[in-house]
């Protein structure tokens, strides 16, 4: 006999009623509390948090280019926010307000529509409000905290459109992934999981249609753009623009040094040039192909001495930033060639050498940049400081380091995540659960572990991993794991129950009120 679904909403009222009547007063602690740490750590950490991508990104504002190592979104917001304020405080302030408001509307839509225990509520609200990792993150010039953070709206939404759909929202959501793409590429991903939730969804066939193609429609005139400012640059058309030429030269540089390859078969005299380059470089005594396993899976973007950066220096001397731009985004176009060549004739050592590494900094991603203040360093560029009108380029806070202790388990939390989300699937569906919930449930948890599935692959195959990266995945594993364990308890509750049920007599199984 098939078991009854189980009940999903937990609250009758309207939306609003149950946030500004049944939790206005909740909602106004949280914000409170929230606003109260944050002062407590710009008392610690007056200054924001810079690294080289910090400047990247304020160069490409202040000369407003079309075109920047990184994604444009992020420079372009810095440039709107320039013009009402040059404040760094103000800057980290937004950043750090744009998150609390988000994860409010992320941790209440869950709450709203989903069974959640005891357990799940307070981690959830320890996570997503009351967590150090948020500050530090918000703390930084660069893109992070703000792309979290829409991220974090954007599957809100999703919940939303399978749960209670409206026609505007599948649009709202489609120009919320526009957004997130000109901020980081990674959102490249998002069109087909918001194409699965909207196929999904219980509305008319034309509604399903336009939002589906709305995403690829408002995010295809960004990429020919951007394809076409970096060709003026450049001279190429490419996109995603410079960096993914060195990502996939660097994937392919992790196994060079383990394989045979003679330099004459390479398909241009520039790529058979890298090729001399790196061959030399693996040929050293000391073998630096046999480090590669210890460090973050970008080695050959960051080092100098590595045979991407020896080929751009070889060829291009930039005197200006807007040059130094130019030479990446032309050597690009060397390394695209390159990578694609090498890892098509030898994908099996490109999986053992370059996915197998990726893989292990998937699990446990790395601090990176994370893992001190400012780089250890005292003071910051003279762009950092113009851009926000310090008087001097000095900067300080309580401890260089600190952030690095506090964060430091947050690598081996994100393996955790994965874990317990795996073994809690696997009993979910051991105890029948796809069989056994309503649609409500069982559609958001197919939508999420394909997200989780393709991010994962995503970041192994072509992508650097550090736990900036996977923060939003880390909030998906915790709510969606913690919410599958709530429903398999219910379940076992109620295996229980039926089974006790159907040990008593006959006579002692019929409810003598219902006669």
């Amino acid at each position: 006999m098939e078991q009854p679904a189980l009940k999903q909403s937990p609250s009758k009222v309207g939306f609003k009623i149950f946030v500004f009547s049944e939790n206005r007063i909740y909602c106004l602690i949280i914000l409170t509390l929230m606003m109260g740490q944050f002062i407590i750590f710009k008392l610690c950490y007056p200054f924001p948090d810079f690294f080289s991508d910090s400047y990247s990104y304020i160069e490409a504002a202040f000369y407003r280019w079309d075109v920047n190592i990184w994604p444009i979104g992020y420079s372009r917001f810095l440039l709107l926010f320039h013009w009402v304020t040059t404040s760094g405080l103000a800057l980290v302030f937004f950043q750090y307000m744009v998150w609390s408001l988000s994860a409010l509307y992320f941790y209440l839509t869950i709450v709203y529509f989903y069974h959640t225990g005891r357990n799940t509520r307070i981690f959830l609200c320890l996570f997503l409000f009351f967590n150090p990792l948020f500050l530090y993150l918000a703390n930084y010039v660069t893109s992070d905290m703000l792309f979290v953070s829409m991220s974090t709206v954007w599957l809100a939404q999703l919940l939303w459109i399978l749960r209670r759909p409206r026609a505007y929202m599948v649009f709202t959501q489609a120009t919320l992934m526009l957004l997130m793409f000109t901020f980081r590429y990674n959102a490249m991903v998002y069109p087909f999981i918001a194409a699965g939730v909207i196929l999904l969804s219980k509305q008319q066939a034309w509604i399903k249609v336009a939002g589906i193609v709305a995403g690829p429609v408002l995010i295809l005139p960004f990429v020919v753009w951007s394809s076409q400012a970096a060709k003026v640059v450049t001279g190429t058309a490419q996109f995603p623009p410079i960096l993914g030429g060195w990502q996939w030269g660097n994937n392919a540089l992790y196994m060079r040094g383990f394989i045979e390859e003679d330099s004459t078969v390479f398909p241009t005299p520039q790529t058979a040039e890298l090729d001399q380059i790196a061959r030399r470089y693996f040929n050293q005594p000391d073998r630096p192909q046999d480090l590669l396993f210890s460090e973050v899976a970008n080695f050959f973007i960051r080092h100098w001495d590595a045979p991407l950066k020896v080929y751009m220096t070889r060829h291009y001397h930039p005197k200006t930033s807007a040059e130094d731009v130019a030479g990446w985004g032309k050597s690009a176009v060397v390394f695209d060639q390159y990578g694609k060549f090498l890892i098509k004739r030898h994908p099996l050592a490109f999986a053992r050498y370059y996915l197998l590494v990726n893989t292990k900094n998937y699990f446990i991603p790395p601090l990176e940049k994370l893992e001190v203040y400012n780089l250890g360093q005292d003071e910051i560029w003279q762009s950092g400081q113009f851009w926000f009108h310090y008087k001097n380029p000095k900067v300080w806070s309580i401890s260089k380091p600190l952030q690095g202790v506090i964060l430091a388990l947050f690598p081996a939390f994100f393996l955790i995540l994965n874990i317990y989300y795996a073994i809690g699937l696997y009993l979910f569906i051991g105890r029948g659960g796809l069989r056994r919930v309503s649609r409500n449930f069982l559609y958001p948890l197919l939508i999420v572990t394909a997200f989780l599935s393709i991010n994962a692959a995503f970041s192994i195959f072509a992508n650097i991993i550090v736990i900036r990266y996977e923060i939003f995945p880390m909030i998906v594993f915790l709510a969606f794991a913690m919410l599958i364990t709530d429903y398999a308890e219910i379940l076992l509750f109620r295996g229980q129950r039926n089974s006790d049920h159907a040990a008593l007599p006959k006579a002692l199984r019929t409810n003598p009120m219902s006669k």
